[in-house]
């Protein structure tokens, strides 16, 4: 390349700002764009031999959903999950009821909605996983890497849980319940001798029975930092504490793995790895089944517990409301945290779901209905969990509140207690816990595909030739499993708590409140606003507008105060006994929870160090975005920007399989990229030749303009709908084709011309005309030999 060729079009520094020591990205060191062959000569084997696509595995091209409604799917069987199954009701019910349901929907509008519409709508518009996504901002790129690390923290735990899940799914499958009865192997001598001593028969009713005869004994914990409290014979929570957990007495005795657990991992992994191992493939099918299935068996549970004895009871507490709870900050706080927990915010996953749009899909209207689907699992779980528990309330004689819980304990003691005292009891537990593995197999996988996708977009020249995310994706597997084995030991549970406690809990808020301000404030709220109406074609309300630039900021930032203003550090509490942690392993929390945030300030401090000139000229070109061609706006500055070619659509792009397709982007073959274009490759070009047509402002070549041949056919260019400059050149001023004596086009070119015309005001980018009528003649069109009977949009105002 000379000189000539190198001159500055775009400032060549702005490319400073992506990671230098990767080539892997489409820049070179220097900074410059990297042509594809380029980058395919730096793609060299270890014999120093380049990979070409002739002689290795073939660029395959990145993945879009099948159809709409799978995106819709994913993020509905995502983030509706156990959060709102566990977690929703009991907010619900200890913070006033339905007086709850005023600062819930508040937290929704104010924060859940616009944050999630903003990581969809990035993902889609940038077609890139979590941290491909803000080259938008490459001084900010940081918030992609701590969103990627959350979200690895998190599959490494979440799939404890169903774990758990399945090792109470198999031991369903019994004549009667292990839990439901004292004499067992696992149980104390208190529960076997209150068990010979019965003389029912009926084993469902047992644990009531042993409950209101035994008398209260205190444990002893060889721990000093515990303490004990009388207690009954339970064998439910002895099953989970002295079977399924064998509980060691601390986090500092983690004790030996449990291999019945560690078996229950590992089929876990390997269903997840089943559902996502060819990718949104793969996984948008399984969708179908794992996001739809649980509402046929929530409703099938909350027929049975509305039936039973006492659920009046159980959703009094549940919807009775308190409104003096409102003038309480917590509840405010718990509303607030539970919206960005069940909407599965800040993890980069929804901007790797949205990646996966076309680019012209409505994920604003996805966005609404995700809001009402996730906002109605929340109420009806309320509804088939309190249900249940006003029932095991009156069957123990006790109170609603004495027997509500959340988190594992609902789902492994308090509603087992319930299924143990019902008729036909095992039929009943299979049925809950298949709900409870079906709502977290899919937010498990599409967390793990999250991920997959934000490092694949990294490194697309080696991750997506031949079956290399496959195994990347099987490594990543391996190792999740690998460190959820120190969960599945006799310390594991402490070990649980402090991932679910510290790795989520409240950084989210912090990487939400960075990413509306760096939108809204460093990106430009009026571009995003024009980059939106070119996806949708339509231009969304000035209430999200608003809500980026002053209220979900201010409100994410406020919950997050109040937050650490109460924030207290972490307790196991057990039904017998409440674990104080050891400082070093509040340290360890603190560690997971800093470990994703800090990457913020890293890649910062890393792009302005990395920069040249002054402190002023190093933020000013590393906040410039660097867009693709279609990501362009008409009439955009392109000295404000960099421009990627590193494109599959580019001329000279490795052969990749065309096993999907993708809509063609706004401004794909413009005037002003192609006169960018040739200039940076040095061509001696003609500007505004008229070559007896119309078409004016098309950069000729000398040699093209000796041929005087149809001058669409003569380019070889092949007119896009979305090609809007070049469309108007076409127009007279009344909207209407030119005739072809003017333009010079041939016939064939004419008919592709006015279907292309036609498209495009369909699709919003051209105004669409239609003249007004003369008084005392019909109504004539622009073009005579139009069909506007086959084409009755082109004229609609």
């Amino acid at each position: 390349m000379n000189s000539k060729d190198k001159q500055v079009l775009f400032d060549d520094e702005i490319l400073i700002a992506e990671m230098s020591d990767s080539k892997q990205n489409g820049y070179s060191s220097e900074g410059e764009s990297m042509s594809w062959k380029q980058q395919e000569a730096e793609a060299l084997s270890s014999d120093g031999s380049a990979t070409t696509a002739s002689d290795g595995p073939k660029l395959k091209r990145r993945e879009v959903w099948a159809n709409k409604l799978d995106f819709l799917l994913a993020c509905i069987g995502f983030s509706v999950g156990l959060g709102n199954v566990w977690r929703f009701p009991f907010l619900c019910y200890r913070n006033g009821g339905g007086a709850f349901l005023i600062p819930y929907f508040t937290a929704v509008f104010l924060g859940g909605i616009p944050v999630f519409f903003l990581e969809v709508s990035l993902g889609q518009y940038m077609s890139e996983g979590g941290i491909g996504t803000w080259k938008i901002t490459p001084l900010f790129q940081g918030i992609g890497y701590a969103c990627t690390i959350i979200v690895f923290l998190l599959n490494c735990e979440y799939n404890i849980i169903l774990t758990w899940t399945f090792y109470y799914l198999f031991a369903s499958f019994n004549s009667v319940l292990p839990w439901s009865h004292g004499d067992n192997d696992w149980n104390s001598e208190l529960c076997r001798l209150a068990t010979k001593n019965m003389t029912a028969t009926n084993a469902t009713s047992l644990i009531s029975m042993v409950n209101n005869t035994l008398t209260t004994v205190a444990y002893s914990i060889a721990n000093s930092t515990t303490t004990s409290e009388p207690i009954k014979c339970d064998p439910v929570t002895e099953f989970w504490e002295r079977k399924v957990l064998q509980l060691s007495s601390g986090v500092d005795h983690a004790g030996t793995v449990k291999w019945d657990l560690a078996l229950c991992l590992l089929l876990s992994w390997i269903v997840v790895y089943g559902c996502i191992w060819k990718g949104i493939k793969s996984s948008g099918k399984v969708m179908y089944f794992t996001a739809t299935s649980p509402y046929l068996l929530m409703l099938i549970l909350l027929i049975r517990g509305v039936t039973l004895d006492g659920a009046a009871e159980g959703l009094k507490f549940y919807l009775l409301p308190d409104w003096s709870k409102l003038a309480e900050p917590q509840v405010w706080v718990d509303a607030g945290t539970q919206i960005f927990f069940s909407y599965s915010i800040s993890l980069g996953t929804l901007t790797a779901l949205g990646s996966y749009n076309k680019f012209r899909h409505n994920s604003y209207r996805d966005t609404w209905i995700f809001a009402g689907v996730n906002s109605f699992t929340s109420i009806l779980a309320g509804l088939v969990i309190f249900s249940v528990l006003g029932f095991m309330a009156k069957e123990q004689g006790v109170s609603v509140k004495d027997v509500a819980e959340s988190g594992p304990g609902l789902a492994f003691i308090a509603y087992p207690t319930a299924v143990a005292q019902m008729p036909v009891a095992p039929l009943w537990s299979i049925l809950f816990f298949i709900m409870i593995i079906l709502l977290g197999l899919d937010s498990q996988f599409v967390g793990v595909e999250g991920f997959v996708t934000a490092c694949v977009d990294m490194y697309p020249l080696y991750l997506r030739r031949g079956k290399r995310r496959e195994i990347f994706t099987l490594i990543i597997c391996i190792i999740c499993f690998l460190i959820g084995l120190s969960m599945v030991t006799e310390g594991g549970m402490y070990v649980f708590q402090l991932f679910d406690y510290y790795s989520a809990s409240r950084i989210v808020l912090v990487v939400a409140f960075f990413e509306c301000i760096v939108v809204a404030y460093i990106y430009g709220i009026n571009r995003y606003y024009d980059n939106l109406e070119m996806m949708f074609g339509f231009r969304i309300s000035f209430v999200m507008k608003y809500a980026w630039l002053f209220v979900t900021p201010v409100f994410t930032l406020t919950i997050f105060i109040m937050g650490a203003i109460s924030y207290s550090e972490l307790t196991y509490k057990r039904k017998t006994v409440e674990y104080q942690y050891p400082s070093w392993a509040i340290s360890v929390g603190w560690t997971l929870a800093m470990v994703s945030v800090v990457w913020i300030p890293i890649i910062f401090i890393k792009r302005v160090i990395d920069g040249k000139g002054s402190l002023a000229q190093r933020l000013m070109l590393t906040t410039r975005p660097i867009l693709r061609r279609h990501q362009l706006r008409q009439g955009e500055d392109l000295s404000k920007i960099h421009l990627d070619e590193s494109d599959f659509a580019v001329p000279g792009a490795p052969a990749v399989e065309d096993d999907c397709s993708r809509d063609e982007p706004l401004l794909a073959n413009s005037v002003e990229l192609q006169k960018l274009q040739n200039q940076q490759n040095g061509e001696n070009n003609i500007e505004g030749e008229k070559v007896d047509s119309g078409w004016e402002g098309k950069i000729l070549k000398i040699d093209e303009l000796k041929n005087d041949a149809c001058p669409i056919c003569r380019l070889n260019v092949e007119i896009k709908y979305t090609d809007v400059l070049i469309l108007q050149q076409f127009l007279n001023d009344k909207g209407g084709l030119l005739p072809r004596r003017a333009t010079g086009v041939c016939q064939k070119s004419q008919k592709d011309l006015q279907t292309a015309v036609h498209k495009a005001q369909r699709a919003g980018l051209m105004p669409q005309f239609r003249p007004p009528p003369k008084e005392d003649r019909p109504r004539k069109y622009p073009v005579s030999n139009f069909k506007w009977k086959r084409f009755p949009a082109y004229y609609d105002n």
